[in-house]
């Protein structure tokens, strides 16, 4: 049994559905789904993102528009920008790249999307939505791990599920997500006591919290289904996961590499929740 999750395998799937669904709406109603993607700054690794952004736009048929804003970019500025597009017919989602620079307050400006083109799911009126199960839009990374866990065919419901890490963008969305389906949550964090014993007793391991290679074979439990979101970098310029894949592997009952797991999903939910919200604007969902 093949026990790699491939991120790229089940993203080519939905990527694939979504085109379709793309060039239906383009003929059936004329409506060509848009996502405005801004950038402020020249931080490296947000640059590769927003290029990524742009290409699996393109890929699906979507209109994308990229709005580069200078380092120095005022606050006031950047919520025009964003007054501007939350006007814009033509535009369906709207995504800041974060981190923003210091100097802007990085709430007021997710506060500032409107919530019917926040595609990220960051808003606290979306957020709010997913914490009662009646959503529009899922948070993207979130999401894709959902999509990954359903493409082994383990079932969640009545599973225990462990989620290490509880930031508002993948660990406490994805504890709500877990709990949707049926499934019997513990959130663990930096100030969790046993930490091994509940990793150990985990049917399903979701791990986000930015430690390289912190998951180790002792704190998995034979068979379960283990998702590593974490992505880091070494001194050796390798990159791995949260959890220490060569010993974690052989005891997985499936397991998604880094990179090349979750990470892939993350912009095909993106593009997801674009869809959906061009379909809401035109009220076809």
């Amino acid at each position: 049994m093949e026990k790699l999750i491939s991120g790229k395998v089940v993203s080519a799937k939905v990527r694939a559905e979504i085109k379709k669904e793309t060039d239906s709406l383009r003929e059936d109603y004329g409506i060509h789904p848009g996502l405005a993607v801004i950038i402020v700054g020249t931080d490296p690794a947000s640059q590769v993102y927003v290029r990524n952004k742009q290409r699996a736009c393109e890929e699906v048929g979507f209109n994308a528009y990229e709005y580069a804003m200078s380092e120095n970019t005022t606050q006031e500025q950047l919520l025009d920008l964003i007054g501007v597009l939350n006007k814009d017919a033509k535009v369906h989602g709207i995504l800041v790249q974060l981190p923003l620079p210091d100097h802007i307050d990085e709430q007021a400006v997710i506060n500032a999307i409107s919530p019917e083109k926040d595609v990220d799911a960051f808003h606290p009126q979306n957020v709010g939505k997913i914490m009662i199960g009646n959503y529009d839009f899922l948070p993207c990374t979130p999401a894709g791990v959902m999509e990954l866990i359903d493409s082994t065919g383990i079932e969640i419901s009545g599973k225990n599920c462990v989620v290490v890490g509880r930031s508002n963008i993948v660990g406490k969305p994805m504890a709500m997500l877990l709990l949707q389906r049926n499934g019997t949550v513990t959130i663990c964090h930096s100030k969790t006591k046993n930490l091994k014993e509940i990793c150990a007793n985990a049917d399903i391991l979701v791990v986000a919290i930015g430690r390289p290679n912190f998951i180790t074979a002792d704190m998995v439990k034979e068979g379960a289904v283990v998702i590593d979101v974490g992505i880091n970098r070494l001194e050796s310029g390798k990159l791995c996961g949260d959890v220490a894949f060569d010993e974690v592997e052989p005891k997985a009952g499936f397991i998604t590499p880094v990179p090349g797991g979750v990470g892939p999903m993350t912009i095909s939910m993106l593009l997801k929740n674009t869809i959906k919200a061009a379909k809401i604007k035109n009220k076809l969902s």
